[in-house]
C-alpha cells in the first residue's frame, strides 16, 4: 500500500488489505453491470447475469427487490464482500436514480473511496455531478471508469476535458483506448506497458493481455491495424505532454482521479480497474465521531449503522442494519453497547453479504460491512461500541422535497399502515410525519419515484393497498431552540406542527413565506432542512 505521510501506526495486515468503496454514476452508465463483473473476477459468482435478462437464474445479484428487477434500476444500496488477489473488497452499490440520492449520500459516509462510472458517449451527467460533489465534501478519493467504449463514444480527450472542467479535478489516464465503437480493439495499459485486447465473442472471458516493452515495440503493429496504431501513438504522445502524471498521494487526497477505459458488459478493462482500486485506493480510514474520532487500528470494536433495510427476506419480517466497522476485530457473539439506548446487545447472527446471498460472519475487521438482523432496535446513525460512549457523526437526514398524505385502502387497517410507515421511516426510505391536528400521516420523500416504490413495497410486504393524495404542505423543517420558545411557537402554530418518527418537532410549510415569517416572528426558534441522524 502507498506510504502516506502521516504519523499513524501501520495498520494490522488484516485491516490494511481491505478496500471499502462505493460505485457512483448516473442511471444507465453501467454501474450494476460493473458490479457483476467485479463479483465475477472476485470469484464470487460463476456467471454474470444481464440486468434485464429473462429468468430468475440470470437476475443480477445486487438488485434483489422485485421493483428493481422489473425496472432494471437499482433503488436501494446493497453491500458485497469478496476477495481479489490478496485484497478484501467491500463494495457498496448505490442507486444512481436521483430520487434515491439520500440513500446514496448516507452510503458514502460508510466508504473510503468511490469508483465513478461514466458513459463514454454521454460523459459527465447531472446525477454524476451531484454525487461527485458529495464525495468532494468528504474528500473521498475517486477512481474513474469510462464505460461503453465498444459503442460509439466521444473523443477521449473530450471526455477527460469534461471531467476536469465540470468536476474541477485533475485527470490522469491509467489506460488509453485503441479505436472507438465498432473499431474498438482494446486498451493500452499505461501503468504496466501492456496491450489489452477485447474478446467480443465471449463476454465473460478475461481479456487477452500482451506484454509490450514500451510504445515503440514492433509487436504492437502485429496486433493493431496501421491506421489505428498511428492515431493511438499520436494521442498517447499528446496525453503524456498535456496531462499530469499519476501521483498516488494526490489520488488519496481526492485532488486527482486516474481513469480507465473499457466495456463492463464485455468484461473488458474491469480487471485493470480492480488492480487500480487495490493499488491506489485507501486502506480503512479514521471515522469522525463525537467526542473523538475512531481510528481503524484501535483494538476495541466500534461501528455505525448507515442503512437499514426492512424485509430483505419477505418470508421473515426481518430488518437488517448495515454496519460499517470503524475499528477493531469483531467476533460473532460479541456483546456491544448500543450507544443511543446505553444497553448491551449480543450480536449473535451477524451476516456478510454476497448481494442477496448472506452467510454468517464469524469475524470481521475494521473496514468491513456486516449486517445485523434486529427487530427495530437499530436505526440509521446508531453507533455500537465496546462500552465507550462514542457517536458517529456526519450521517445526514434531509428535509423531503415532496409531501403527500397517505391512507390505507381498508380503513380498518389503519394500525397496520402505521406500523409499515414507521418501518420505512426507520429504514430511511421516507420521512413520516404525524400532524398534531387530525388523523393520518404525511409522507415526505426526495423524489416522486419513491412514492411508487413505497406503495408497491407496502402492498407486497404487508398486503396493504394504499393511496397517496396531494397534501396542502410542500416542505418540512425541523424545529429547534430554547424549550420555552419552541413551546410558545408550537402552541401558536398547531395546524403546521407534526412529529417525525423520532418524536422530533417538525414545522410543515406551504410556502417559502411561512419559513420567512417564522424567522421574523420567532427569532429564538431555528428551522433546519437537515438533521443529523443521531440521538
Amino acid at each position: 500500500m502507498l506510504d502516506t505521510a502521516t504519523n499513524r501506526p501501520a495498520l494490522p495486515p488484516e485491516i490494511a488489505r481491505r478496500r471499502t468503496f462505493a460505485i457512483i454514476s448516473h442511471p444507465d452508465a453501467g454501474k450494476t453491470t460493473l458490479t457483476e463483473k467485479f463479483l465475477l473476477y472476485g470469484g464470487a459468482i460463476q456467471m454474470a447475469g444481464q440486468v434485464r435478462a429473462k429468468g430468475e437464474a440470470r437476475r443480477t445479484r445486487s438488485d434483489f427487490m422485485k421493483m428493481e428487477q422489473d425496472r432494471g434500476i437499482s433503488v436501494s444500496a446493497s453491500a458485497m464482500s469478496f476477495d481479489f488477489d490478496t485484497y478484501r473488497f467491500n463494495l457498496v452499490d448505490t442507486p444512481g436514480h436521483s430520487d434515491f440520492s439520500e440513500d446514496t449520500y448516507r452510503t458514502l459516509t460508510a466508504v473510503d473511496a468511490a469508483v465513478m462510472v461514466i458513459d463514454g458517449a454521454k460523459g459527465v451527467e447531472s446525477q454524476t455531478q451531484k454525487l461527485f460533489e458529495v464525495c468532494r465534501l468528504r474528500d473521498l478519493p475517486i477512481l474513474t471508469f469510462c464505460n461503453k467504449m465498444d459503442r460509439e463514444s466521444r473523443d477521449t480527450f473530450e471526455i477527460i476535458d469534461e471531467i476536469q472542467e465540470n468536476l474541477a479535478i485533475d485527470v490522469t489516464p491509467a489506460s488509453w483506448p485503441i479505436g472507438v465503437g465498432r473499431e474498438f480493439l482494446g486498451c493500452y495499459d499505461l501503468l504496466r506497458d501492456r496491450l489489452e485486447l477485447m474478446d467480443r465473442a465471449d463476454r465473460n472471458k478475461v481479456a487477452e493481455s500482451i506484454e509490450i516493452s514500451g510504445l515503440d515495440d514492433p509487436k504492437l503493429a502485429e496486433h493493431v491495424p496501421a491506421d489505428l496504431l498511428e492515431k493511438f501513438l499520436e494521442e498517447v504522445e499528446m496525453a503524456k505532454e498535456l496531462l499530469p502524471k499519476l501521483d498516488p498521494q494526490a489520488v488519496l487526497e481526492g485532488h486527482m482521479t486516474p481513469i480507465w477505459f473499457g466495456s463492463a458488459i464485455n468484461s473488458f478493462g474491469v480487471q485493470e480497474l480492480m488492480h487500480g482500486i487495490a493499488n491506489f485506493g485507501p486502506e480503512p480510514q479514521v471515522q469522525s465521531a463525537d467526542p473523538r474520532a475512531i481510528a481503524p487500528e484501535e483494538k476495541k470494536v466500534a461501528g455505525f449503522v448507515f442503512k437499514v433495510q426492512a424485509n430483505m427476506d419477505p418470508k421473515h419480517r426481518d430488518r437488517v442494519a448495515f454496519v460499517r466497522l470503524a475499528s477493531g476485530h469483531f467476533k460473532r457473539g460479541m456483546k456491544l453497547t448500543h450507544v443511543r439506548s446505553k444497553k448491551p446487545m449480543a450480536i449473535s447472527n451477524p451476516v456478510l453479504f454476497l448481494a442477496s446471498d448472506r452467510e454468517l460472519a464469524e469475524e470481521a475487521w475494521a473496514g468491513d460491512i456486516i449486517g445485523i438482523p434486529n427487530h427495530g432496535q437499530l436505526r440509521i446513525g446508531d453507533t455500537l461500541t465496546e462500552g465507550e460512549m462514542l457517536r458517529a457523526t456526519g450521517i445526514p437526514s434531509f428535509a423531503p422535497e415532496l409531501l403527500q398524505g397517505v391512507r390505507a385502502g381498508d380503513p380498518m387497517k389503519a394500525k397496520h399502515l402505521e406500523k409499515a410507515l414507521m418501518q420505512f421511516a426507520e429504514e430511511g426510505a421516507a420521512k413520516v410525519f404525524k400532524p398534531s391536528i387530525g388523523s393520518g400521516f404525511v409522507v415526505g420523500v426526495v423524489g416522486a419515484l419513491q412514492f411508487e416504490v413505497l406503495a408497491s413495497r407496502i402492498e407486497l410486504e404487508y398486503g396493504l393497498p394504499v393511496r397517496f393524495d396531494a397534501s396542502q404542505f410542500t416542505s418540512a423543517r425541523w424545529v429547534s431552540g430554547d424549550k420555552q420558545a419552541v413551546d410558545k411557537f408550537t402552541e401558536a402554530n398547531k395546524q403546521h406542527i407534526a412529529h417525525d418518527h423520532d418524536g422530533d418537532i417538525v414545522y410543515l410549510t406551504r410556502l417559502q413565506w411561512d419559513i420567512d415569517r417564522v424567522g421574523r416572528d420567532y427569532p429564538d426558534v431555528r428551522l433546519t432542512a437537515t438533521k443529523e441522524m443521531m440521538v
